[in-house]
């Protein structure tokens, strides 16, 4: 308890006076003079500007909110999986309701406007950091990992994502691949679903955007959902990372890594391939693709995404089509790629012989129902083949089943001439 001498000190400091506690300690009776000099010095001390004792709170004050921050932190990185609200500009959105709280304490301490200061908090840092430790434990030992995204509408028992891992399980030499896989989820719900079915998963969570419903091709949703795609992938790679993306209705059937090329930036499976590896007329198909993580690769996928600026309403792979032929790409020094549909099939053009198919893609596919149908007799085909003898195997007597519910209209525009130039070397 403050004796009076002490408590009149700290009455001296402070704007408003603080009346004396009571106490069962027996009263003192003073003169009259004695009363008054009290009253006098109670009004000036009122009146006081309260410099040394606003300091102090102020230093008070701060050292809580300090405190707040690293017990807000020290929750964030214990945390067993990683939480991630992304916007296109940087990875700067706390991501979870402890922020709300803090930054209400911070702001309410420490007012914008008026008198004072502002406390700025800076949380980018955090949400990089548990970005990269999920990469960090995926990663092989040449810090390269596979991605796939994932939504609500993909994520439901028996549909899209149970089928591509059971790929990796059945495939060739594709099962220890599971270990460097992260399963990117663009909602709460495919995140939840990611938790019970996978050991590695990343909630990627675009502020104002809903991606837990199916994105129907072409519509707004799809659109925003494939550039979201694209400029998480830069995030990646300015991380130092490689990287393989897939789409999860992508079945992994053999190790692709030995089908790659070594001396590739940016290589990229096709929808149609011409029968060239370098040759820009092939039609890349932005499903699948293996990325080394360097300068030229992080310049190309800035233009990549700022060139959905320059061509509104198109998704990546209609502009990457389009730029392939610009003259930026040889500017920068980026050696591209296009794989070959031999190794890297899909619905649109299919691998003829499953002893080289490395994966199969149902493109040129419309619908949930559809691609589910396919999907399941792909994996059906493939554990048929895998059932033949050695020698039967040899002979490619079976082939793929598929397309069935799936649509070929969109193989109709192969046989059409190949879209002009203009001066700046871009299809019209």
């Amino acid at each position: 308890m403050l004796i009076p001498h002490r408590l009149m000190r700290c009455q001296r400091r402070l704007s408003f006076p603080l009346p004396l506690p009571t106490s069962s300690t027996p009263s003192f009776r003073t003169s009259s003079n004695s009363s008054s000099s009290h009253r006098n010095n109670t009004t000036a001390a009122t009146m006081m500007v309260p410099e040394r004792a606003s300091l102090i709170l102020r230093r008070f004050l701060l050292l809580v909110a300090v405190s707040l921050c690293c017990l807000v932190l020290f929750k964030t990185f214990s945390s067993d999986y990683s939480l991630l609200r992304f916007s296109s500009a940087s990875l700067s959105s706390f991501p979870f309701d402890d922020s709300s709280l803090l930054f209400g304490i911070i702001s309410w301490f420490y007012p914008s406007s008026g008198k004072g200061f502002t406390v700025n908090v800076d949380i980018s840092v955090s949400d990089e950091a548990r970005l990269e430790k999920v990469l960090k434990d995926a990663a092989m030992k040449d810090k390269t990992v596979i991605l796939t995204t994932l939504n609500d509408a993909w994520a439901a028992p028996n549909s899209v994502i149970d089928l591509f891992l059971e790929s990796f399980r059945i495939g060739d030499h594709t099962r220890r691949l599971l270990n460097h896989l992260v399963i990117v989820a663009l909602d709460q719900k495919a995140f939840a679903r990611c938790l019970v079915i996978h050991t590695r998963c990343f909630s990627l969570v675009s502020e104002g955007v809903d991606f837990h419903q199916e994105a129907y091709f072409m519509t707004p949703d799809y659109l925003k959902m494939m550039w979201r795609r694209i400029d998480f992938l830069r995030s990646v790679l300015e991380m130092g990372y490689n990287f393989v993306f897939t789409d999860a209705d992508i079945m992994w059937f053999r190790d692709p890594f030995p089908r790659f090329y070594l001396d590739a930036d940016f290589q990229i499976a096709c929808d149609h391939f011409v029968g060239d590896s370098d040759d820009v007329q092939n039609r890349p198909n932005g499903g699948f693709n293996y990325v080394k993580s360097n300068n030229r690769s992080i310049e190309f996928y800035k233009f990549w995404y700022s060139s959905h600026e320059t061509y509104p309403g198109y998704h990546d792979q209609d502009v990457l089509n389009m730029i392939k032929f610009h003259p930026f790409i040889k500017e920068i020094g980026l050696k591209m790629k296009f794989l070959d549909t031999a190794y890297f099939g899909g619905l649109c053009e299919p691998s003829k012989d499953l002893n080289q198919v490395c994966t199969m893609h149902a493109n040129c596919c419309y619908g949930l129902n559809s691609k589910l149908n396919d999907l399941r007799i792909m994996l059906q085909d493939w554990k048929q083949f895998l059932s033949l003898p050695p020698n039967l195997k040899r002979l490619s007597i079976l082939s793929w089943r598929v397309p069935q519910n799936c649509s070929l209209d969109s193989l109709k525009h192969y046989d059409s001439p190949a879209p002009e130039k203009d001066a700046q070397g871009l299809q019209e």
